[in-house]
């Protein structure tokens, strides 16, 4: 249906905005994590008067500032280009994605940008209760700005609160309630601003146990590890449970997604739950599809079929089921999914004309046929897969989804035992010698970021090939721009963002061996 479109057009278009969004996670989980406990830090500070608190949360306000204004340059880029490679994505979602990341930028931004100039120049300055005031609004505003990001890729995720105007050919919004607290965008934003406060919580461990290792800074290492041992604690099981929760949701509007992060090929009750597991590729494989096995897995038993519906012996259906169909199951085939959409493409274009001729009688008739029986049982449902020609290409890279999925995982449970076991040694002051868990801590800092990185991935990668599930495909979302300029912006941003991160982690490790001023000023 897209025979004009470049597909290397949209290979690199892709390519860029994964990798600037790559590259831009990298800095903002260490901003939604640490500057809460940068806020806790000084809390305990003005309610206890020690001013070692206060040396303790200025050091790790210096590191915060450095990963914050590289972060900032990554972030507008990423915006900038869904007008200059996504235009028609932008036209296509309307107000909806607009208006969240308008408030993201009028409400969020503003405040932590105004209130953290106050929290690092005004030391000193204000009194200790105005800077601590500041110091938690941005902590609030660094949550309040990936909240409203959120709200706007949830609504990609599971599209809800909205009407397509088949005039303009675009959606636009009809309960910005909806929207805003729909499912995947509440559990979304808990899950995701979790995740940050855990690698946070690594990061203030991981450079505290690099200290102790070199006997510097004890007390500041000890008092910034139990900190962040029971934030970490504490996010960490709000982390699990939002996953959980995210998992159930998956199962229910991404079920692709779901079996592939799984692996799941052939649907099944009482499914069982692959917790470790290695694919090969299916050589045998009586469908033309490329597949996977998974011959060596640790499976629990049941587990999938719970996680999917509540249930220990719920239908949980494959990859083969969601594209083959399944009428048993009442399961439509990706074959009549993309028919369905070619007919509502094909009424759109009649609906046009008839507007575009002046037959009102003609435009409500079909107007009405468009939408058929609302929105749920429509043609329209089914509008996005009008643009896809192979029903195959409906599976994302499962591989790729598999492994991310399992590896965010084990590294979540690993975490929250990390935590665990230093809030009891750092309770109990026998951190001292522990020096081989002392650089499990050092070298957890990076695991973090894989974590968060793979978490990404999933989220993304896993429910290709749509950029508004169900509604437009990557293939029809991209701009009508020459590939060759996407490729060059690709490799200069690329330099550039390399650049940046190497400076950070150099400007990072530097401040660290300097550590902190002495008495806090």
């Amino acid at each position: 249906m897209l025979e004009n479109i470049d597909l290397s057009l949209v290979n690199w278009s892709r390519g860029q905005f994964a990798l600037t969004a790559i590259y831009h996670w990298i800095f903002v989980p260490l901003t939604l994590g640490i500057t809460f406990i940068l806020a806790i830090m000084e809390t305990i500070y003005v309610r206890t008067g020690n001013e070692e608190w206060k040396r303790i949360t200025k050091f790790w306000m210096t590191l915060f500032g450095i990963n914050f204004a590289i972060g900032v340059a990554t972030g507008i880029i990423l915006e900038f280009e869904f007008g200059t490679n996504w235009s028609n994505y932008a036209w296509f979602v309307g107000d909806i994605f607009g208006a969240p990341l308008a408030i993201e930028g009028i409400m969020a931004f503003f405040l932590e940008s105004t209130f953290i100039a106050v929290m690092f120049f005004g030391w000193n300055k204000v009194s200790k209760k105005f800077h601590l005031v500041s110091t938690w609004l941005v902590a609030f505003g660094a949550s309040l700005s990936a909240l409203w990001i959120l709200v706007a890729n949830a609504w990609m995720q599971s599209p809800v609160g909205m009407q397509f105007n088949p005039d303009l050919a675009r959606n636009e919004m009809l309960n910005f309630r909806e929207v805003f607290l729909s499912p995947v965008a509440t559990n979304k934003f808990i899950h995701t601003i979790t995740s940050g406060f855990v690698l946070g919580s690594l990061f203030v461990i991981g450079v505290s146990s690099w200290f102790i290792i070199k006997r510097r800074e004890l007390v500041l290492a000890k008092k910034s590890i139990l900190v962040a041992s029971v934030f970490g604690l504490l996010s960490g099981l709000m982390l699990i449970y939002s996953g959980d929760g995210s998992a159930r949701l998956i199962a229910r509007i991404q079920p692709v997604k779901f079996a592939a992060l799984e692996g799941l090929y052939d649907g099944c009750e009482g499914a069982g739950l692959i917790a470790l597991g290695v694919m090969k590729s299916n050589e045998e494989d009586t469908l033309c599809r490329k597949s996977y096995d998974i011959p060596l897995k640790l499976e629990i038993p049941y587990l999938l079929s719970y996680m999917a519906a509540g249930s220990w012996d719920a239908y949980v259906p494959g990859i083969n089921d969601l594209i083959d169909g399944n009428p048993e199951k009442g399961m439509l085939s990706a074959r009549e999914k993309i028919e369905r959409g070619r007919h509502a493409r094909e009424t759109l274009a009649k609906l046009k004309e008839a507007r575009d001729r002046g037959d009102s009688a003609a435009y409500m008739e079909l107007k009405e046929k468009f939408y058929d029986t609302g929105f749920k049982e429509s043609y329209f449902r089914y509008f996005g897969y009008g643009f896809l020609n192979d029903p195959d290409s409906l599976i994302p890279n499962v591989p790729l989804t598999f492994y991310s999925f399992h590896l965010m995982v084990i590294l979540g449970f690993y975490f929250l035992l990390l935590f665990f076991v230093f809030f009891i040694l750092v309770w109990l002051d026998k951190l001292d010698n522990k020096k081989m868990l002392l650089w499990f801590a050092v070298f957890t800092i990076p695991l973090a970021y894989i974590a968060s990185e793979a978490g990404w991935i999933v989220a993304e990668v896993g429910r290709q090939p749509w950029v508004v599930q169900d509604l437009l495909p990557t293939v029809a979302a991209v701009s009508h721009i020459d590939a060759g300029s996407v490729q060059v912006t690709f490799i200069l941003f690329a330099c550039i963002f390399t650049c940046l991160l190497a400076a950070e982690i150099s400007i990072m490790i530097k401040q660290i061996k300097i550590g902190p001023k002495e008495g806090g000023k």
